[in-house]
């Protein structure tokens, strides 16, 4: 691991600090897991976007799906 030095506004701090004292924990472990979990949703943001511009340009043409139709099972019939 590295050491590394962040400037951060002292409100942030304080509620850090209340957090970590709740969770039982350190400012360093709460603010690894909360840059990870930042890098998770923006990497689902940026595949979410692949996948909408993929339908933009190559849209769902009106009988793609409708071959799998008559597999759904409802349960209501």
């Amino acid at each position: 691991m590295r050491t590394i030095q962040m400037t951060l506004d002292e409100e942030l701090v304080e509620l850090v600090d209340k957090i970590v004292k709740e969770l039982k924990t350190t400012r360093s472990s709460f603010t690894r897991k909360a840059l990870r979990e930042a890098i998770e949703r923006l990497n689902v943001k940026r595949l979410e976007e692949k996948h909408r511009m993929g339908y933009k340009i190559y849209p769902v043409s009106k009988y793609e799906f409708s071959v799998w139709e008559e597999e759904q099972k409802w349960g209501d019939k």
